[in-house]
């Protein structure tokens, strides 16, 4: 059964939310977080600045859309990952792992975050105030792991979904040492074996 369609207010308010989310972004690219202001935002999309606190509620509100929004894209990395391997669980979550790392590295509000210019709302966001983020990113990573050749029992699916999603956001706010592709295949050796012994438990 396909999804139902959006009403048109509600793809006009989800158009809206991407473009203020994408002129973020762009923002990003040239000034730090700590330099962006609601204004700002809405200047670049055009719209006032009470639009912008209507969609997000605050500054801080804005920046967790945002974090949301890379969630999305990011576990959607590791779902087309597993899609392309099918039956090579070890490959699948070393392809998926390294393109998390490797869109995170390149997004500049995570960049903010690591710059040191003192953002100390964006690492309460993956930090102490994270659990909105965990939610989400366990959640898609449990239907990925549930719905796809994986096929592991919700149950179990949810357990080990919620310790890869901490894992996940603590080598965000921590990036590895090492480079990414070794950080992938470790935290796949890491990660393979519980799924499988997941999967061939009664």
């Amino acid at each position: 059964m396909s999804a139902p369609s959006l009403t048109y207010a509600q793809a006009s308010k989800a158009l809206l939310r991407n473009s203020l989310l994408d002129g973020l972004r762009e923002l990003l690219t040239s000034r730090d977080w700590s330099k962006v202001t609601m204004a700002a935002v809405a200047r670049h999309a055009g719209v006032s600045r009470q639009t912008v606190y209507n969609e997000f509620g605050s500054r801080n509100g804005l920046a967790q859309a945002y974090a949301l929004r890379l969630v999305e894209e990011y576990t959607g990395e590791i779902e087309r990952s597993v899609a392309e391997a099918p039956n090579d669980l070890d490959g699948a979550l070393t392809a998926g792992f390294a393109r998390f790392f490797e869109g995170a590295a390149a997004d500049p509000m995570i960049a903010s975050l690591l710059s040191g210019e003192g953002n100390p709302d964006l690492l309460r966001l993956i930090t102490t105030d994270a659990a909105p983020l965990i939610a989400a990113t366990k959640t898609r990573l449990t239907q990925v792991v549930v719905g796809s050749w994986i096929a592991l029992p919700s149950e179990k699916a949810d357990r080990i979904a919620g310790a890869v999603a901490r894992m996940a956001l603590s080598y965000v706010a921590m990036p590895p040492e090492v480079p990414i592709p070794e950080v992938a295949a470790n935290l796949a050796a890491l990660f393979a074996p519980a799924i499988r012994e997941a999967r061939q438990a009664p």
